[in-house]
């Protein structure tokens, strides 16, 4: 099943491009001969009007046929004036563009809806792990209010409480950090417990996962009040992670490090396994990413990508 839903929404994709390239083709006046998911060899097609639809045999992308692309093709009478290397450069711009451009705008309708669902960190205690230094002095609902004294104020949620992990992280090991090793020097933590304050001192451990000491607690999570304007930043954040990160893999390419982080469609489809087995919002989310890098993609100005055309 998991399969079959992967299928599903690559080829969605892939047909959303393309009806980009068919709409803007129309609109500009262009006369479009072909719309096919997939390519050749054809399994099935119908024509309607003066396009042709169909579905081919290799399932690695699709295509849209729009006369005169080849600058030397002979164009039918029908067709006469209406061919791409007969258009303006603004009208074959928009036209090639607009693939890419529905991809990054379903990205960010995607991500926008899912904003509306997200959840934010407070600074209370959801959880406290057995086996670490907090487990025999925090409880759950313990609000961290200060960490060394240092509340952080003057900075939002997110701010404080990585400020938080940072001052903790600052307790290190006598010596070489390795795992299960306890800071030499103790953390205070001020807790409000019960509608009151109290100091809690202790030792953080070693995570070697982590790379950094933990006192052993998660803070629990609440649903953003986002709003529309919050949404839209949200998921333009999000956009914007995924395009510098796209940008630097790409330009470090031949590094080896840099290599190993770019996915085929085989690591992307197991990624997306993985997602459907924890849940619908967090396979949303890797539809919206592997939209939203399928647009970035297709800009680079090398040919046969779209930018390669536009360039």
């Amino acid at each position: 099943m998991n399969w079959a839903l992967i299928f599903l929404g690559f080829s969605a994709l892939i047909i959303l491009h393309e009806a980009g390239h068919f709409f803007a083709a129309k609109a500009t006046g262009m006369r479009v001969e072909r719309f096919f998911l997939f390519f050749p060899p054809k399994l099935v097609s119908v024509k309607r009007g003066e396009t042709e639809y169909g579905i081919g045999a290799i399932p690695a992308g699709g295509f849209v046929k729009i006369s005169g692309m080849n600058p030397d093709e002979e164009l039918p009478p029908e067709a006469e004036g209406r061919g791409y290397y007969q258009q303006p450069v603004w009208k074959r711009i928009v036209v090639i563009g607009a693939g890419p451009a529905v991809n990054i705008v379903l990205a960010f309708v995607i991500l926008f809806v899912l904003a509306f669902g997200v959840g934010e960190y407070n600074q209370r205690v959801e959880e406290v792990r057995p086996n670490t230094p907090a487990a025999a002095k925090l409880k759950a609902g313990d609000e961290i209010v200060a960490v060394d004294g240092s509340r952080y104020l003057n900075r939002d949620l997110n701010g404080r409480l990585e400020a938080f992990r940072s001052e903790i992280a600052s307790h290190r090991c006598a010596g070489r950090q390795i795992e299960g090793c306890r800071a030499e020097v103790p953390v205070t933590l001020t807790v409000r417990r019960g509608g009151g304050l109290r100091e809690i001192t202790l030792r953080p451990q070693y995570n070697a996962a982590e790379k950094r000491t933990l006192v052993g607690f998660a803070y629990g999570i609440e649903p953003a009040s986002l709003g529309a304007g919050g949404a839209a930043v949200w998921a333009v954040d999000k956009m914007w992670l995924v395009a510098s990160r796209t940008a630097t893999v790409f330009a470090k390419l031949f590094e080896q490090e840099k290599r190993d982080e770019v996915s085929g469609i085989v690591g992307v489809s197991a990624a997306a396994d993985e997602t459907l087995d924890i849940g619908t919002r967090e396979s949303l989310f890797l539809l919206a990413l592997v939209s939203l890098s399928l647009g970035l993609i297709n800009l680079f100005p090398f040919l046969p990508l779209d930018g390669g055309h536009i360039f």
